[in-house]
């Protein structure tokens, strides 16, 4: 029997180029394929062990928490009252005690430009132990005043530096005062300079 192909309708095909060049591109994405799978398995299971350590971290910070208010209601009782108040005022006067005058007016030498003086300094603590003081200085100007304020603020030792309140002084004690300021500062003592407050 004789079979006549039409080579016209029937092109030849080679089968091995074919495969060599398309079965290269489908291992390549086979492989990608598997990296991308591996990578995406080792990003879930770290972040199941991400959210495992979180869920331990949590339930430190409430156990803290309960403990902190326990302890907080329990000095709050009314037959505590007198101990609280004293432990309150202890710590305080401890506090007081530790600051450090000389280690302030030597902070303050650095930065007060001239013709600029302190007229009175008061330290005082918030709620959350931070220490910062209220600082009255009287000078020539303004621009003194706003000089200082630039350098409290690039220094070391003082922290969100702010102009709370200014006057001029008419008929001053002080020649040459002729404006004054009251300006806030948080205070951050060098070493062993304050004492770390205790809480209660």
């Amino acid at each position: 029997m004789r079979v006549d192909i039409n080579l016209a309708t029937q092109p030849y095909e080679d089968a091995r180029q074919f495969w060599l060049r398309w079965g290269s591109v489908i291992a390549l994405l086979a492989a990608a394929t598997v990296l991308l799978s591996w990578v995406t398995a080792s990003g879930w299971r770290s972040s199941r062990q991400d959210r495992r350590l979180m869920r331990q971290y949590q339930q430190q910070i409430a156990m803290r928490d309960k403990e902190r208010a326990d302890a907080e209601a329990l000095m709050n009782l009314p037959q505590n009252s007198s101990t609280r108040d004293r432990s309150q005022f202890l710590n305080d006067l401890f506090y007081r005690k530790a600051f450090s005058w000389t280690g302030v007016f030597e902070d303050l030498e650095q930065v007060m430009p001239p013709g600029l003086h302190v007229v009175s300094i008061t330290p005082e603590t918030a709620l959350n132990g931070d220490l910062s003081i209220k600082l009255t200085v009287a000078g020539e100007s303004r621009d003194r005043a706003l000089d200082l304020v630039r350098k409290m603020e690039g220094s070391q030792r003082f922290q969100q530096t702010q102009i709370e309140e200014e006057a001029t002084e008419t008929g001053s004690a002080m020649p040459g005062d002729n404006v004054k300021f009251n300006i806030s500062a948080l205070y951050a003592a060098g070493s062993g300079e304050v004492a770390t407050r205790s809480t209660p």
